[in-house]
C-alpha cells in the first residue's frame, strides 16, 4: 500500500526538497522504514541512538497523533494521511 507523508520544511533538507514522499506500508513504523530506505539521512533527525522516535517528532494520522492511537504500531489505511510535524519551541 502506497500513501503521502507530508514532510515540514525544516527536515526537506533530507528529502531533496519534497514537501510530499510517496511512502509503503501498513504500520507507521513501515512507512518510516520506506522513508528511511528513499532517504537515510532523515533517520537521525527522527529516532535516536536507542532506535526510539525522537520526543520532538509528531507524527499524524489525520487529525490523530499517533501517540494517543498504537504509536508506531498504528495501522494506516489507503486513504490516510500521515504528516510529520516537529515540536516547535523558543521564546
Amino acid at each position: 500500500m502506497m500513501l503521502i507523508l507530508k514532510i515540514p520544511s525544516p527536515l526537506r533538507t533530507y528529502t531533496n526538497g519534497q514537501a510530499e514522499v510517496s511512502v509503503s506500508g501498513g504500520t507507521v513504523a513501515s512507512a518510516l522504514d520506506s522513508l528511511i530506505q528513499q532517504y537515510p539521512a532523515i533517520k537521525p533527525h527522527l529516532f535516536n541512538e536507542a532506535g526510539t522516535l525522537r520526543p520532538f517528532v509528531n507524527l499524524f494520522v489525520g487529525a490523530s497523533n499517533i501517540r494517543d492511537l498504537q504509536g508506531l504500531e498504528t495501522t494506516l489505511g489507503e486513504n490516510d494521511r500521515l504528516m510529520l510535524i516537529p515540536s516547535i519551541a523558543g521564546g
